[in-house]
C-alpha cells in the first residue's frame, strides 16, 4: 500500500493501549494506514511492532492531546501528506482515582476535564475538515461508558457525560452532511480504566479488547 494509492487513512487518538491499540491493530490489518496518537512513545513503538509483524503500516505521533498546538500541527501534517482521513477513532480517556465527590483532588479534576472534555471539544473542529475532505463519507467513532455513574465515579462520570453530550450534538448536526458520527457502547474489557473502578473483578470473564475492536470495525 502506498500513500498515494490508498484512501484508507485512519486517525486513532488514545492508541497506546486497551481498545485504542486494538482498533489501531485491527485497522492496519484491514489495510488502513493508521496514524496512532498517544503520549507514551514506548507503547506506540510496541504497537507499531505488532502492526508491522502483520504486514500493516502506521505513523506514530507521541503527543499529548491536551496540547493544542501539537495537535494542530499533526492535523496539518496529515492534510499535507494525505489530504484527508477516512476514520477518526477517539478512545483517549482519563480516569482519576475513585473518590467521594467532596474529596476529588483538584489536580485530578483538572486532568479529567482537560482530557475527557476540553481536548475532545478542541479536536472535533481540527479533525472535521480532514473527515470532510475524504473521497467517501468518513466516520468518527466515539465510545460511550454508561457504567461510569455512581458512587466514587463523580469526576470521571461527569466528564464522560459531558463528552457524550458534545458528541451527540455533533452527531445530530452531521446526520445529513457528514461525517458519520458513531457512538458505541463497548463491552466490558480488561482495561486499566476498568481495573481502577472494579478492583478484584474476574478479568477472565471480560471481553478481550481485540474481540471488541473487531466487533466495532465490522460496523463500518
Amino acid at each position: 500500500m502506498t500513500e498515494t494509492s490508498s484512501n484508507r487513512i485512519a486517525l486513532v487518538t488514545g492508541a497506546s493501549r486497551g481498545l485504542g491499540a486494538a482498533l489501531a491493530e485491527g485497522l492496519a490489518q484491514d489495510g488502513w494506514h493508521v496514524v496512532a496518537v498517544a503520549r507514551t512513545l514506548g507503547a506506540l513503538e510496541e504497537l507499531d511492532d505488532r502492526i508491522q509483524a502483520k504486514g500493516g503500516r502506521a505513523t506514530l505521533a507521541a503527543l499529548d492531546i491536551t496540547k493544542d498546538d501539537a495537535m494542530r500541527h499533526l492535523c496539518r501534517d496529515i492534510h499535507d501528506r494525505w489530504g484527508h482521513i477516512g476514520l477518526w477513532a477517539h478512545t483517549a480517556i482519563h480516569a482519576p482515582p475513585m473518590s467521594p465527590a467532596d474529596h476529588v483532588a483538584l489536580k485530578d479534576w483538572d486532568r479529567c476535564m482537560a482530557i475527557n472534555i476540553r481536548a475532545c471539544g478542541v479536536l472535533i473542529p481540527m479533525v472535521a475538515p480532514l473527515l470532510a475532505a475524504a473521497p467517501e463519507r468518513a466516520t468518527a467513532l466515539f465510545v460511550d461508558d454508561p457504567g461510569a455513574q455512581g458512587k466514587f465515579m463523580g469526576a470521571y462520570g461527569a466528564s464522560k457525560a459531558a463528552q457524550m453530550a458534545l458528541v451527540r450534538a455533533w452527531q445530530a448536526e452531521s446526520a445529513r452532511r457528514g461525517p458519520r458520527v458513531m457512538i458505541e457502547t463497548a463491552a466490558p474489557m480488561p482495561t486499566a480504566t476498568r481495573a481502577r473502578f472494579f478492583p478484584g473483578e474476574d478479568r477472565s470473564k471480560l471481553t478481550p479488547c481485540a474481540t471488541e475492536a473487531r466487533r466495532l470495525l465490522n460496523l463500518f
